[in-house]
């Protein structure tokens, strides 16, 4: 093979890998979209996460908020990720990096997760799901639970707190219907 058949074979396998990359996700629910560094930093915020916290991130895709919660605010992170090539990039970016013990990878649907334990659940996710989820979230959390979402809100709660600016909207769980 010469230079050119190889620089060209290069070219195409790593347009393959960056549009699987983004696109693929939407074959398994969710589209792909980074949440900014700063906005990340708003939700840790807003969220009150620190060292007492067991921070769950459903669709956690590259580990933007879950890797700051454990790094920088000594949370114990529990990252959820159905896309295969994501979960080997968070697996391997939690291996060589700071706080492992700290921070969790989940291969898995989030709609199946046991959430038992978490004080702070982190979303970045479409409309579609955030309503899918809103019971879920209310059948598996403690009442008071902080649910932290960027961009969409979660239908019938009110916010305790919101940032306009970078969308990022604080909630508690709803106290349980008794009877």
């Amino acid at each position: 093979m010469d230079l050119v058949s190889i620089l060209l074979l290069a070219l195409i396998l790593a347009t393959v890998a960056a549009f699987y990359f983004v696109f693929a996700s939407f074959a398994w629910g969710a589209g792909y979209q980074p949440a900014p560094r700063r906005t990340v930093e708003t939700m840790l915020r807003l969220g009150e996460v620190g060292p007492d916290d067991r921070l769950w991130d459903l669709g956690a895709g590259t580990g933007a908020i879950l890797f700051r919660a454990a790094r920088e605010r000594g949370a114990y992170a529990v990252g959820v990720e159905v896309e295969p090539v994501r979960v080997l990039i968070l697996r391997l970016r939690r291996r060589f990096g700071r706080r492992a013990d700290r921070i969790e990878i989940r291969w898995g649907n989030l709609f199946e997760q046991d959430l038992a334990g978490a004080t702070v659940v982190t979303l970045f996710l479409w409309p579609e799901a955030m309503a899918r989820l809103k019971s879920v979230l209310e059948h598996r959390l403690a009442p008071g639970t902080r649910v932290v979402s960027h961009w969409h809100r979660m239908p019938g709660w009110t916010e305790v707190a919101s940032d306009r600016e970078t969308r990022v909207f604080l909630y508690r769980v709803p106290g349980r219907a008794s009877g």
